[in-house]
């Protein structure tokens, strides 16, 4: 996305007071930002809009927001997303993370959060987050590769299909390895924003890598440290 342009935000929930004030602060920003009330129109919006990220209700009129997101990607649009949702049971924050979400955020909320959010995803996802020690380094623990060049993550010669909130948390393990982190480090380099202690999206991360990363691969790479945080080491060390 040239940084020339200005970010294209489409915002999709049923209630329109909602709906009209993210799209406010976020031309008050200098983003474009569209509007849609139900999930058949968040598709055609955006097909015709081309968003650089989505603001996605749940619970929508017709189609809920687990299955605008499958379409969305069933079509090869890869665009972020982040949930919008009433709804903060665990389950439902997992599935939104296991669908493709990049990050959620629970009505009622903060907009000043829900932009700060908005902006770390798209730093995420356009790869320029924490440009200054970018390294473009091909990044090794046990069999587990990462190139910072093309952001393909390897466990052997299978390639782990990654959000781009899973991709910047495991780089940065990786970076860091063997050293353990604290959930606040984590947050704070990945998200970069305070989550208001609701620190539980970090483990819900790990949990989807875990399941792309280890699972069916020989030894568990990603540990928990019980008490302070999380590694990626191999297990003998």
């Amino acid at each position: 996305m040239p940084t020339s342009e200005p970010v294209r935000l489409l915002v999709v929930d049923d209630e329109p007071h909602i709906a009209d004030l993210v799209a406010t602060v976020a031309r008050y920003e200098g983003w474009q930002a569209v509007t849609a009330g139900s999930g058949q129109a968040a598709l055609s919006r955006a097909a015709e809009f081309g968003p650089d990220i989505v603001v996605l209700d749940l619970m929508l009129p017709d189609l809920d927001g687990f299955t605008v997101l499958d379409r969305l990607r069933e079509n090869g649009n890869a665009v972020p997303v982040v949930f919008l949702t009433a709804k903060d049971a665990t389950a439902d924050r997992i599935a939104g993370l296991t669908r493709g979400g990049d990050d959620y955020l629970v009505k009622p909320f903060s907009v000043e959060e829900l932009m700060a959010r908005l902006r770390a995803v798209l730093r995420r996802s356009s790869g320029v987050a924490h440009q200054p020690e970018a390294r473009g380094a091909v990044l090794r623990v046990g069999d587990l590769t990462l190139d910072e060049d093309t952001r393909e993550v390897r466990r052997g010669e299978r390639l782990a299909e990654l959000t781009p909130t899973e991709y910047e948390l495991l780089r940065y393990l990786m970076r860091r390895s063997p050293a353990v982190l604290t959930k606040a480090q984590i947050l704070d380099h990945v998200w970069e924003y305070d989550f208001g202690g609701r620190s539980n999206v970090v483990e819900l991360v790990i949990s989807h890598l875990r399941r792309k990363v280890d699972a069916g691969d020989g030894e568990p790479l990603i540990h928990t440290v019980r008490g302070v945080g999380y590694v990626v080491r191999p297990a003998h060390r």
